[in-house]
């Protein structure tokens, strides 16, 4: 049996240890900083190029609004989406009573966290687009006009 240095097994173990860890984050979702930004592209092309030509982008899947498993949602202040970037059937519809798997009401705290803080971060569990697993799901909102536009990363 070949005899090797204990810094060369070493460097093995470690390097065959990662090699799930690179894999993972290469597989991994968007970032926090990623959804911040993106609501802010989308707040920022609302103010610039209206409300219907950003929601119509954001619900066909226009590649700035969407990035790995990050789209964009807006909701007017009732509940009602205004736009959304996974699903676009849920356009039109008001989903104030809408709860995740633990039976919080999101879509009413989010819309009373627009009104009482402008801007936040929201938790709640969703169905993740990508592999259609129910996740734990943090949402970044930021409140414009009558509506809060909302981009979330799964944990």
């Amino acid at each position: 049996m070949p005899k090797f240095a204990p810094a060369v097994c070493l460097s093995f173990i470690v390097a065959a240890c990662a090699l799930p860890l690179v894999a993972a984050a290469a597989e991994g979702g968007a970032t926090r900083a990623d959804a911040e930004a993106m609501v802010k592209k989308g707040v920022a092309q609302i103010k610039s190029a209206g409300e219907a030509k950003t929601y119509a982008d954001i619900t066909a899947k226009a590649p700035d609004f969407i990035k790995q498993d990050l789209y964009l949602v807006i909701y007017k202040l009732d509940g009602t989406v205004a736009a959304h970037g996974a699903n676009p059937k849920m356009v039109g519809k008001n989903l104030i009573e809408l709860k995740d798997i633990d039976g919080k009401a999101f879509v009413k705290e989010r819309v009373e966290l627009a009104r009482s803080k402008g801007t936040f971060w929201q938790e709640y569990k969703f169905t993740n687009p990508e592999n259609k697993k129910i996740e734990p799901k943090i949402m970044y909102c930021e409140k414009l006009a009558e509506t809060v536009v909302c981009g979330g990363i799964y944990m």
